[in-house]
């Protein structure tokens, strides 16, 4: 079977989707262009049918690299571009009387689910990969703590609700910037907490000759 002959996924909708609204964002498509294409997104059956729906705009890739190289969390080199492709959707992280840990150069799914019961979790985003411009961090600690690091410029926006504990931001909720990655928490803390920092990527250290 053709590729572009394959049943869409929802997946590959939440894809077309995030890309429209970046098209709206960097002033490619109007508002009525965009919820004219939303509706196309929604009556299309197959990868065929999407492709269509964005086939006068450029790739995510060639996007970020018409811009700022820097950027945070950038996925304009090719490592990157491979990684996002191998996004299964979600990922569960769970610390339970215990610790958990992400940090170097790893792949953030759409969604993450972070459990933590008496333990702690540590995210570090400032050498990672989002699989897509918006994810989903889904918080449930209880008597714990979730430490959350992400390189300068990136928006978090924090929908979290706290019981006898709470979430910290440190200045990562005043980016407004909507070409910058946005990563959306969600979810309760109870009896513990949540800190967002942002710092600059770690220097890696010149090898001796």
């Amino acid at each position: 079977m053709e590729p572009e002959h394959i049943r869409a996924s929802d997946a590959d909708r939440d894809h077309v989707s995030q890309r429209l609204r970046e098209a709206v964002a960097e002033g490619r498509l109007t508002q009525a262009e965009h919820e004219e294409r939303i509706d196309a997104l929604y009556r299309a059956k197959t990868v065929g049918d999407l492709t269509e729906i964005t086939r006068d705009l450029p790739l995510p890739s060639e996007a970020d690299l018409s811009g700022d190289r820097d950027s945070p969390m950038s996925a304009a080199t090719e490592e990157a571009r491979r990684m996002a492709t191998e996004s299964t959707g979600r990922e569960n992280i769970v610390a339970v009387f215990g610790g958990a840990e992400r940090k170097g150069r790893w792949l953030v799914e759409p969604r993450t689910n972070i459990s933590v019961l008496c333990g702690g979790v540590e995210l570090d985003l400032r050498e990672a990969v989002l699989s897509q411009r918006e994810v989903t961090i889904q918080c449930a600690v209880i008597l714990g703590g979730l430490q959350i690091t992400v390189p300068h410029g990136v928006r978090v926006v924090n929908n979290t609700a706290g019981i006898l504990g709470g979430t910290s931001m440190h200045g990562t909720d005043a980016v407004t910037d909507p070409n910058h990655p946005v990563i959306r928490l969600t979810g309760t803390c109870m009896l513990g907490g949540i800190e967002v920092k942002a710092k600059r990527p770690k220097r890696k250290r010149k090898k001796d000759r």
